[in-house]
């Protein structure tokens, strides 16, 4: 009991990590460590709370796209597989079905309780009551975050010997090749990345930075900087390029 009380408290500030500015503490990197700690296995936490970093890499919202719950993901997924002692093996197989289920709840949240709190902002604006506005606000901040604690906590509550026994359950073959797919997790979480990023006009950088680091061995850090560089040179050679134009603009408009 003490144990899911926790790890519902871990659900509860990482998703309050979105009030605070957005730090990241809601990241798998961050909470797994902080629930390996709670589990008592604190380096199996930190190993599990990478991997499932490197898979998640690209569980961002874009537009419209509401991605995976990766804390509900994340917390559950690292504190069934350090209880069953399976490690990485199993944990993003627990952890992506759990976010899935976990996104049924957020999208309630936001098709059902967000509208009507919303309209209620609204009122409150027309009548100029800012104070009114941000305490409807706050509510619906705290019932997402309280919602992903619930649902942590009952989770571990009932999943716990159920997940156990299914892991168990699982041939060693299974198992062994789960532990052979856990190396892959960190070409899913870029492939989800870059999917989202791509378009034909970053494409050429992609693949500059590719080829410096395949074939020249170029560090992650020289290619950042060389990013950087080029990005400064794109900007100022745009802004000269807008200034020629309204200059020209402008001496066109002296002609009439």
């Amino acid at each position: 009991m003490l144990k899911a009380f926790l790890l519902a408290c871990v659900a509860f500030i990482g998703k309050l990590d979105l009030a605070t500015g957005t730090n990241q503490i809601q990241r798998p990197i961050i909470l797994g460590p902080i629930v390996g700690l709670i589990m008592g296995n604190l380096s199996m936490g930190v190993t599990i709370g990478a991997t499932l970093e490197l898979a998640f890499l690209g569980s961002y919202s874009v537009g419209a796209f509401i991605p995976p719950d990766v804390i509900v993901g994340g917390v559950l997924g690292t504190a069934f597989a350090i209880q069953t002692g399976k490690g990485p093996a199993v944990a993003f197989t627990m952890a992506f079905p759990i976010a899935l289920l976990a996104l049924i709840f957020d999208n309630v949240i936001f098709a059902l309780v967000r509208p009507m709190l919303g309209k209620m902002a609204d009122k409150y604006a027309a009548k100029g009551n800012a104070k009114a506005v941000n305490t409807v606000h706050m509510i619906a901040g705290f019932i997402m975050c309280a919602m992903l604690a619930i649902i942590v906590f009952v989770g571990y509550l009932l999943g716990g010997s159920q997940i156990k026994m299914f892991v168990n359950a699982i041939p060693k073959p299974i198992i062994n090749g789960l532990t052979i797919a856990t190396g892959l997790l960190p070409g899913i979480g870029f492939a989800m990345l870059a999917q989202m990023i791509m378009n034909k006009k970053i494409l050429p950088f992609f693949f500059l930075g590719f080829l410096l680091s395949a074939y020249f061995k170029v560090p992650v850090i020289g290619i950042a900087l060389l990013g950087l560089i080029l990005v400064t040179v794109l900007v100022r050679f745009m802004n000269n390029e807008k200034t020629v134009k309204t200059e020209t603009k402008g001496e066109d408009d002296n002609e009439f």
